[in-house]
């Protein structure tokens, strides 16, 4: 059986690493990216690529770098992402914009450059990396939610578009994992003076420590693979603990003012 290649943005920590670690103990020939590849000159995990992924020529690049050695491309995992966190009001627009170049159109760019080399093999399968928070508007991280709904709808979109080349569409939203996301997370600057400043310090530390106290993401790794071994993957997937995955549930079932109370009661607002 030929051994599969997989790509996975963003590969050289968290999620990413976890994935690819994961995979290549499973017999996977795995390419990791990165932004910046001199920070990693002594990783030995896999290998890893440079590529910026809101610079389509970068990410070019980098497939063809892929598809020289391999001559082919199994999997993308579109895992390469940015957190943003603050009152919508008072955070910079320039950085809402920045947040959906890397979110949103990142892994789009990602898919139309290997979607070619896909349709020419009539297999392949993309993982869009989404979050349990993009199901919801959460006071506070409302732009970051924003980018991974409108991921999770335009995968939808690219699944019914491709389905006839023999090209698979799927996402996987986790909760929230024990990674290095909040030290990279972009923070809107508040100011003392902010009519919000209270309710989003109390806000923000309730989400980091959420983070803190996550699980392992090898439970993201392990999802990843049962789909890769799915002859026809769902349109979406969830990994998380109980409560989160009940969230989901909740949201679906509720009236949406109930729900809306809910958060606020959760958030303390």
């Amino acid at each position: 059986m030929q051994q599969k290649v997989v790509l996975i943005t963003g590969g050289s920590s968290g999620i990413g690493k976890s994935i690819g670690l994961y995979l290549q103990s499973k017999g996977f020939k795995v390419y990791g990216t990165t932004r910046n590849l001199s920070k990693y000159l002594d990783f030995e995990s896999f290998e890893l690529l440079e590529l910026e992924v809101t610079d389509p020529a970068s990410i070019r690049s980098a497939v063809q770098r892929v598809l020289d050695k391999e001559a082919r491309l199994d999997v993308l995992v579109n895992n390469a992402g940015v957190g943003i966190t603050g009152p919508i009001e008072e955070t910079p627009h320039q950085e809402i914009l920045k947040a959906f170049d890397v979110n949103f159109n990142g892994p789009l760019h990602l898919a139309k450059a290997v979607l070619p080399q896909m349709r020419l093999q009539k297999s392949g399968l993309i993982i869009n990396i989404t979050s349990i928070a993009g199901a919801m508007g959460l006071p506070y991280r409302g732009i970051y939610s924003a980018t991974k709904g409108a991921m999770d709808v335009v995968s939808e979109a690219l699944r019914m578009e491709v389905k006839d080349f023999g090209i698979q569409i799927t996402t996987l939203a986790p909760g929230d994992f024990a990674t290095n996301i909040a030290a990279n997370r972009y923070h809107a600057p508040i100011g003392g003076r902010s009519p919000y400043s209270n309710t989003y310090a109390k806000t923000l530390k309730m989400i980091n420590e959420d983070v803190d106290t996550a699980d392992d993401p090898i439970s993201v790794a392990k999802k990843v693979l049962e789909i890769i071994n799915t002859a026809k993957p769902k349109v979406h997937y969830k990994v998380g603990d109980s409560m989160q995955k009940l969230s989901l549930f909740l949201k679906r079932i509720l009236p949406d003012k109930i729900y809306e109370k809910l958060l606020l009661n959760h958030y303390k607002l």
